[in-house]
C-alpha cells in the first residue's frame, strides 16, 4: 500500500467552496450600502432643489414638483413638505423630503427592511409675499 504524494490535494477547492458564499454575501451587502448612500445624496439634492424652487416661486406646489423632477427617485416613495417662517423682511422656506429607499439587492435586500431617509433644506425667500 502506497501513501499519496500530495495528501492536501484539493484543499484549496474545498476552502473556496466554503468561503465563496460568504464573500458573495459581503459583496452584495457592500452594493446595498452603496445604493443607500446614493439615495441619501439624491434625497439631499431633492430637498435643496425644492427649497430653491420655493424660494424663487410663490406657487405652493412648486417645491414638490421641483424636488420630484430633480431627484430621479420613485415619486410614489417620496413625500415633500414645505413651510414658510419668519417676517416680511426675513422669510425662509423649509422643504423636508422623506424617501422610503428600497432594499432590493438579491439576498441582502430580503434580510433588510426598506429604510426611510429624511433630509431638509432651508433657504431665504426671494419673492415678495
Amino acid at each position: 500500500m502506497t501513501t499519496p504524494r500530495h495528501p492536501d490535494r484539493g484543499q484549496a477547492s474545498v476552502e473556496l467552496a466554503l468561503l465563496l458564499p460568504v464573500v458573495l454575501l459581503l459583496l452584495l451587502a457592500v452594493l446595498q450600502v452603496g445604493l443607500l448612500a446614493r439615495d441619501v445624496v439624491l434625497v439631499t439634492h431633492a430637498a435643496r432643489e425644492g427649497a430653491r424652487a420655493a424660494a424663487t416661486d410663490a406657487h405652493p406646489g412648486r417645491a414638490r414638483s421641483a424636488a420630484l423632477a430633480s431627484s430621479g427617485l420613485d415619486p410614489a416613495r417620496m413625500t415633500v413638505t414645505s413651510s414658510v417662517t419668519g417676517h416680511d423682511d426675513d422669510r425662509r422656506v423649509r422643504v423636508e423630503v422623506a424617501y422610503r429607499a428600497p432594499t432590493a439587492v438579491p439576498l441582502v435586500g430580503a434580510l433588510l427592511a426598506d429604510r426611510t431617509l429624511r433630509t431638509a433644506a432651508t433657504m431665504r425667500v426671494e419673492v415678495p409675499p
